[in-house]
């Protein structure tokens, strides 16, 4: 690790261990966030950002909680695969647009498309959680966090 942010800046990562506490919440109240989908979403964003330490974490964390094998490995190529119901794919479409929004924004088509299965707090909560996996990709790729050493709990 080049540095260690925690420590050096422990205020500023509780902003985004305050964010994981209302995500974790806010996933076992309501069946939006539930079932495994934040998993999903935040190891196909770490996918995209190319950040190990998150997806071996993500991958990690999944399986625990009883996803497959057979999704985590087709997850990168998840729109070829009949393995993802219809809220998971509007799911992990929202989050390749947001993780990728640089001067191609959100069309409306796909917001429509996303919004027909989510509440509009679920849809804040996505957008969160995407927001939080993104920031934390960039911790962990601009720091070098060590792959392979996250041990879920």
């Amino acid at each position: 690790m080049r540095m260690d942010y925690h420590a050096a800046s422990p205020d500023a990562l509780q902003a985004l261990v305050d964010m994981e506490t209302y995500l974790a919440r806010a996933a076992r109240r309501h069946d939006e966030l539930g079932g495994g989908l934040l998993e999903l979403v935040k190891t196909r964003v770490s996918q995209l950002n190319g950040c190990a330490y998150c997806i071996d974490m993500h991958t990690k964390d999944a399986r625990r909680a009883g996803e497959s094998e057979q999704r985590l490995y087709a997850l990168s190529a998840w729109r070829e695969t009949p393995f993802f119901t219809p809220r998971e794919r509007a799911a992990l479409a929202w989050a390749e647009a947001n993780t990728l929004i640089a001067g191609r924004g959100i069309d409306d088509a796909l917001f429509d498309a996303t919004r027909a299965h989510f509440s509009e707090k679920g849809l804040v909560d996505l957008t969160l959680a995407i927001c939080a996996i993104n920031a934390w990709n960039r911790f962990a790729i601009s720091f070098s966090a060590e792959v392979g050493s996250y041990q879920p709990r």
